[in-house]
């Protein structure tokens, strides 16, 4: 268990909070809390989401960070993460995405899930398929807090896991799926292939990513539900937005998905 002092998660929290509201990125929380204390780092992103939930925002999904090597090696890191996402994260219907919602983006293309029942046990690779509906083409749209993406795993850990927003793309029913271990995927940025991947590169499978996410849930208190959307981590290496700029990733034998940025910051909601 952590021995961190609950004000020290306060002002970390507050830390990332301010951030987010300001627009202004800062420092690395892990001179608060250390590199390694991924426990903390949890308290502090339940704290913020909390605050978030008591404003109104409601949770429709989790997002797994860190599964794809590509991912790990260029975050410095060695293990997957989990965060939350709420309502307003999913900007699948949007003509844009506005980039004034954001602070450092990058983008990843990822196959997301959307489930048909809880999980409230311990689940394996194998049978995670049975507890999923339907199967999409997504993006996740990450984001960081964090001053120059500067962070250890507790550091994108207690900023959401560096959750951002989200688009949904093309879906096929569970069943209609493909063997997701072997799936391709290539991603292109106004046409210019800018990343590829294929599915055994998240964790193996993004069925092991959903049960690592199940089962970590589990272990925190906080089980996955029937309806939620699950962004089941990276196919190969995220890459920097450019306002302005169309993004398209196809995922064989799943399809594409889609996202355009506006070329001026709107403004923050």
């Amino acid at each position: 268990m952590t021995t961190v002092e609950q004000h020290t998660i306060d002002d970390a929290a507050a830390r990332l909070a301010d951030a987010a509201k300001t627009a202004t990125p800062c420092a690395p929380v892990r001179d608060l809390i250390g590199r390694e204390d991924i426990d903390a780092a949890y308290r502090i992103q339940s704290r913020n989401i909390d605050a978030l939930l008591r404003s109104g925002r409601t949770v429709v999904g989790r997002k797994i960070g860190l599964t794809s090597p590509a991912v790990q090696k260029q975050m410095g890191v060695d293990r997957p993460d989990f965060g939350v996402l709420l309502d307003d994260f999913d900007v699948s219907r949007d003509a844009e995405v506005d980039s004034g919602r954001l602070l450092q983006p990058r983008i990843e293309a990822e196959i997301a899930f959307v489930l048909s029942s809880d999980i409230d046990e311990p689940i394996t690779a194998e049978n995670a398929p049975s507890f999923v509906d339907q199967v999409f083409a997504s993006f996740e749209i990450v984001d960081s807090r964090v001053a120059g993406w500067d962070i250890s795993l507790a550091d994108t850990v207690a900023d959401n896991a560096s959750s951002g927003l989200y688009v949904l793309g093309d879906s096929i029913s569970r069943g209609a799926a493909p063997d997701l271990t072997e799936v391709t995927m290539t991603m292109t940025a106004d046409g210019v292939q800018v990343s590829s991947g294929k599915g055994s590169d998240c964790l193996g499978s993004p069925w092991e990513a959903l049960a690592w996410l199940a089962n970590t849930s589990l272990s925190y208190g906080s089980p996955l539900r029937a309806g939620e959307v699950i962004l089941s981590g990276a196919l190969g290496p995220m890459v920097p937005v450019t306002p302005g700029s169309t993004y398209a990733a196809s995922i064989s034998g799943i399809g594409s998905v889609t996202a355009t940025f506006s070329a001026t910051k709107a403004g923050r909601e």
